[in-house]
């Protein structure tokens, strides 16, 4: 998520039932009440024998007003606050972690225009550390512990193993990425060992490439481990809400025995179209909404009602702790712990034209480039279609691919359009038409319509745009195309006659076909293919359709056709969600049995997507 639209989406909003104990142990009212019953709480202890606490997070998180209260309270009660910066007592200096992190990332514009794309660093903050300066800070920290007086230590990578010990208490500040990428782009942060904010796409580079990682993986050991104490919403710095971890532990642990939804993101786009604007009443000074993000996982939150709390929770986190409820435990083995698919909408509905031709990397190319986990995958789901609109998939079979690169070359350095229709075929868009996007696939979605792209897990946006219509940015700038990294990873021998042909492995333009049925309801696969681990499906009833998660797979199901159902556990059947046309649920593995239950008169068609059978016996 590059530039997120500042709008926060408070529709979709969870209401597990959570405990009065749960509920009422989270502090809020604004941040000066949260420290003054934090410091409250803990003012006994730190009287008698003298506390050191912890203060790590997630990248952006901030804690110097958290500090500052503090230091009030401590004053009111008689105590003594010195505050630690881990980061300046124990990092490497900035031109240190330059000259490690700097020669991972591309900085060649001719391979890579946007400056965009560059490896993983997994080395952890252990990588960044000087070891001199953390010995020093291990030895020394002790001795400034005594009665009457509280020592904070704050700074990224202060909770990691090594240090863990040397605490009384341990808190995580987390943030939602959303509001992550809105402090970045606000200038509120600098990448570890930068002394100020640097240049906006170059500073979410480096956050992506090393920041986030780090952050990610030290949070997904911290939960894992139950070694945190309390749990901190840093959303809003003026209104944190603080809990005990086991609240936050418990809060995940009743979530995720209902279908729910993420809180979505909206971002604007050159080609961005109106149909979402309006469905979901987005404010007016959108320019479009190109894309929404309704449940990509490193991208979204989880927004929970807490008796009169809105909790917005990064959804990673609560991948973190039930990742095996929520996905099951082959797919948590398979997947490193990571929430294996996303969802989101492209809206070129009434646009100015189509989305840029375009390809994506395989995993080969990924592991070897990007240090990234795997391969990128795609597919199209059109749901909505204007006049002559058209879905872009696949070379025609009478394609000269070595003109074709020759043209878009000419177009990116010369400013020569691409007549990209003798090159590239396309399928009339109609709802329903569902196309599979397997790595290297040229492809795009054409103008006037709304499409459910449904991808794999790479994190990272490896999209290669091959041709973009001698199209201007928001700037006025001609938008740079990866000619270099397209011809790497495009497939020629992906054409129309190949990518229709049931006996061909490139078969991913498929027919529906009917997998199963019951009384009122069918199942059709929509597209299937060994090259993905996805499952496309449809569900076609006119009062209910049930299903069953078996324990191991979550389903994602989002309302293609119809006004309003709900999705219902069979065994509890108070565990429910209702969900309007295009919206997005997913139903825990651990579920089982639920049923989908029209709550309007009209036919209904749900969209779903599972994890193949035998995807766990993928290559890895």
């Amino acid at each position: 998520m590059y530039n997120p639209f500042p709008y926060h989406d408070l529709k979709a909003v969870n209401r597990p039932e959570l405990s009065k104990e749960t509920v009422e142990s989270i502090i809020s009212g604004g941040t000066p009440n949260v420290v003054k019953q934090f410091v409250k709480g803990i003012a006994d202890k730190a009287k008698k024998d003298g506390l050191i606490i912890a203060l790590d997070g997630y990248t952006s998180a901030k804690w110097d007003l958290f500090l500052s209260l503090t230091g009030r309270e401590c004053d009111l009660l008689g105590l003594t606050l010195e505050t630690v910066d881990f980061d300046r007592q124990t990092l490497l200096s900035g031109p240190e972690i330059d000259a490690i992190i700097d020669p991972l990332l591309i900085w060649d514009t001719k391979i890579d225009p946007t400056l965009l794309y560059g490896k993983v660093f997994h080395g952890g903050y252990k990588g960044l550390t000087d070891p001199a300066k953390a010995e020093a800070f291990i030895k020394g920290l002790p001795s400034k512990k005594a009665p009457g007086k509280i020592v904070a230590v704050f700074g990224y990578g202060c909770l990691s193993r090594e240090y863990r010990s040397l605490y009384d208490l341990k808190l995580w500040f987390d943030v939602t990425p959303m509001n992550t990428m809105l402090r970045i782009r606000a200038g509120e942060y600098a990448n570890l060992g930068k002394e100020r904010t640097g240049i906006i796409n170059r500073t979410i580079r480096r956050c992506y490439y090393c920041d986030f990682e780090n952050a990610v993986q030290l949070r997904k050991e911290l939960f894992a481990e139950n070694v945190l104490d309390f749990y901190v919403l840093d959303n809003d710095r003026a209104r944190l809400q603080l809990m005990p971890f086991s609240s936050f532990a418990d809060i995940c642990a009743q979530l995720v025995k209902y279908p729910f939804r993420a809180k979505p993101c909206y971002l604007e786009g050159v080609w961005g179209g109106s149909y979402m604007k309006k469905l979901r009443n987005l404010p007016e000074k959108m320019r479009n909404a190109a894309w929404v993000f309704d449940f990509i996982p490193m991208e979204v939150s989880v927004q929970v009602e807490a008796g009169e709390e809105l909790l917005d929770i990064n959804y990673c986190s609560f991948v973190h702790k039930e990742g095996v409820s929520l996905m099951g435990e082959k797919c948590v083995k398979k997947y490193q712990g990571y929430f294996p698919i996303r969802f989101n909408w492209d809206d070129s509905y009434h646009s100015t034209g189509n989305m840029s031709i375009q390809c994506h990397s395989g995993g080969k190319f990924n592991v070897e480039n990007y240090n990234e986990f795997g391969r990128q995958d795609e597919s199209y789901y059109v749901v909505i279609t204007g006049h002559e609109a058209k879905t872009f998939i696949g070379f025609r079979d009478d394609a000269d691919i070595p003109s074709f690169f020759r043209e878009i070359e000419a177009a990116d350095t010369q400013h020569k359009p691409c007549d990209y229709l003798k090159y590239v075929s396309y399928e009339e868009s109609k709802p329903g038409l569902q196309v599979m996007l397997p790595a290297g696939t040229i492809h795009s979605s054409g103008r006037n319509q709304v499409i459910l792209e449904i991808g794999s897990l790479t994190i990272g946006s490896y999209t290669y745009k091959m041709y973009d219509y001698l199209r201007l940015d928001f700037d006025g700038k001609q938008r740079p195309i990866h000619t270099h990294l397209g011809e790497l990873n495009v497939r020629q021998d992906r054409r129309y006659s190949v990518i229709h042909d049931p006996e061909s492995p490139e078969y991913i333009v498929q027919q529906p076909r009917l997998d199963c049925q019951g009384e009122g309801w069918q199942e059709y696969i929509l597209g299937e293919n060994p090259q993905m681990y996805i499952s496309l499906r449809r569900l076609e009833f006119e009062k209910a359709c049930e299903q069953d998660t078996c324990g191991e797979k979550f389903h994602v199901l989002t309302l293609v056709d119809g006004d309003r159902i709900r999705i219902r556990s069979l065994e509890h059947p108070e565990r429910s969600f209702e969900l309007d046309f295009m919206e997005i649920a997913c139903v825990p593995a651990s579920m089982g049995r639920y049923v989908i239950e029209n709550l309007g008169k009209e036919p209904i068609r749900v969209h779903k997507t599972c994890l193949r059978d035998g995807y766990e016996n993928d290559p890895a």
